[in-house]
């Protein structure tokens, strides 16, 4: 076989006697590398318009998917490049290039059209799978949303199939809690408890607000990627939405343990039950769960309410048949069990966990559906005793009342209320007391005359029973009672039930005696009364008297 031809050679230029033909060949020779360069330039800038203004077959085939394909992070990494594509080639549009630009803008548009659309439907079929109780939110998922979010329209209406997968899913989860309990029988079905009315509503309650909270981690963990304004708004509508199916079975529930009546106490811990929960709910949610919330406060409100009725009704039969006070006249049976009762309620009130000023405002409206009757009943009771012993059954009743209420907070004013009315009828047993010991000792009529007497009617002395000789009988009298003071105390006093009130009456009681022998001792020592030797019928100053009395 023939050996292949050498390329010609050219000789190189030699001066200016060169030859032509090689001048020729050199010239196009250059040419033809010239070409070569601005092809292999060509295709260069091409490959680069393509590679930053065309998907490669495999991003288009992800993007364009067939229905059952699941959504892989590969999806989203194409779909940017589209809105890349889709925002770059607007640079075109301000070239001489602007059909290419315009051809380009147009197959992205439609591209991502196709995109966003399966993308909502595998965001959909999604949600539509939530439906346990438990929910795990995926990070595709997260990123479908994010995604999602430039597509106001399909954005709503995931959210609207995540909420009604969701919403289905509480009520169920709801209802098994009640009527079947946990896994195993572990927690036991909530209705095991209907018998005790406050666990049965707490327990209920305590579902919800778990339910409430862990839905709205599932929404921010659904959301955490999106960063369009109203998240929040967006996170508050679903979760209301999702907690709305459960109101009617809630009220149902809640109305029938309400309305049996279980007693003014259980009744007053189940309002404060409610109002706590639609606090904490709130709280978690702002008021967006708008019909839960109202459902709770509705049920809050018929508690109250009837709470409420229960403490009048009992109030009023305390005033249908107001009893007699006891002998010892000590509280009655009546009172015992009322403050009994209002001791209960108030002990709930203190331990109950509702925003301090709620509390105020009901234990104001408690006071005076309880207290006020009560007062009523009490003098009622005792309009037909002597001046004493009603005075001494008022203290004892208003005295329990007082320490009854020292117990518990917001009492302030009422405990003023009720020493202003122990302290007017501690008067009364003091004067009383001092009336008594002045009469058995023989000073009572000496005493009124004293205060009595005018200088127009003449010396002291010469009034009936108050000469010298009376003077000295009833002194001797007195000093019986000096020897002995406690000989001469009236029997109700004894039945006080506070040991302090008792000594307060005896004390001032006492000061009392002690300025009405001052006035007598006055008196027989002033020189226009005439007594003969005063000092023979008052031996004691009011000094010394005060000294053995105190």
């Amino acid at each position: 076989m023939a050996d292949t031809a050498a390329p010609p050679q050219v000789a190189a230029p030699a001066g200016p006697g060169i030859n032509p033909l090689a001048r020729k060949l050199n010239k196009i020779l250059e040419t033809r590398l010239d070409n070569d360069k601005r092809l292999e330039m060509k295709a260069q800038v091409a490959d680069a318009f393509i590679a930053k203004f065309q998907l490669t077959p495999d991003e288009m085939n992800l993007l364009r998917g067939t229905k059952d394909e699941p959504i892989t992070e590969d999806f989203f990494k194409a779909l940017g490049r589209v809105k890349q594509i889709h925002d770059d080639v607007k640079i075109l549009l301000r070239t001489n290039q602007q059909r290419a630009g315009l051809e380009i803008m147009e197959q992205m548009a439609l591209l991502q059209e196709t995109s966003y659309e399966r993308l909502y439907r595998w965001t959909q079929n999604e949600c539509r799978t939530l439906t346990q109780e438990s929910c795990d939110i995926s990070p595709v998922l997260a990123q479908a949303m994010e995604a999602l979010q430039d597509r106001p329209v399909l954005y709503k209406y995931t959210l609207d199939e995540f909420g009604t997968a969701r919403r289905s899913a509480v009520v169920r989860g709801f209802i098994d809690a009640l009527t079947r309990g946990g896994l195993g029988g572990t927690p036991r079905p909530i209705e095991m408890h209907s018998h005790d009315p406050l666990r049965y509503v707490g327990d209920m309650l305590a579902w919800l607000h778990q339910a409430t909270a862990s839905e709205k981690e599932h929404l921010e963990a659904m959301l955490k990627l999106v960063t369009i304004q109203g998240v929040e708004e967006n996170i508050q509508e679903v979760v209301g939405h999702i907690t709305e199916g459960v109101c009617r079975p809630l009220k149902v529930r809640i109305e029938q343990v309400i309305v049996a009546e279980p007693g003014a106490v259980l009744l007053y811990k189940i309002s404060n039950l409610l109002k706590f929960y639609h606090h904490t709910i709130s709280g978690i949610v702002g008021n967006s769960a708008a019909t839960l919330l109202t459902t709770i406060e509705e049920m809050h409100l018929l508690s109250k309410k009837i709470f409420f009725n229960s403490l009048s009704l009992h109030a009023s039969k305390l005033m249908d048949k107001v009893e007699l006070p006891p002998p010892d006249l000590g509280p009655s049976s009546a009172l015992n069990q009322t403050l009994n009762l209002l001791r209960e309620v108030l002990a709930s009130h203190d331990s109950s966990v509702v925003p301090l000023d709620a509390r105020q405002a009901d234990f104001v409206q408690v006071l005076s559906c309880v207290l006020d009757p009560l007062l009523q009943m009490c003098t009622m009771s005792a309009s037909n005793l002597g001046t004493a012993d009603m005075a001494t059954f008022m203290v004892n009743s208003l005295y329990m009342m007082k320490t009854t209420l020292a117990l518990f907070e917001f009492t302030d004013k009422r405990l003023e209320m009720l020493q202003f009315q122990i302290e007017a009828h501690l008067d009364t047993l003091i004067n009383e007391q001092a009336s008594y010991v002045l009469t058995r000792a023989g000073l009572s009529y000496i005493y009124n005359s004293v205060q009595q007497h005018k200088p127009e009617q003449g010396p002291l002395s010469n009034l009936p029973s108050l000469d010298s000789v009376s003077l000295k009988v009833a002194m001797a009298q007195f000093d019986r009672y000096l020897s002995a003071p406690d000989s001469l105390l009236m029997s109700q006093l004894n039945f006080l039930l506070s040991a302090t009130v008792k000594e307060q009456i005896i004390k001032q009681s006492t000061e009392l005696v002690c300025r009405a022998y001052s006035e007598i001792y006055a008196a027989v020592m002033d020189p226009s009364n005439k007594y003969k030797d005063p000092e023979t019928i008052l031996h004691r100053s009011p000094h010394q008297v005060q000294a053995l009395l105190s």
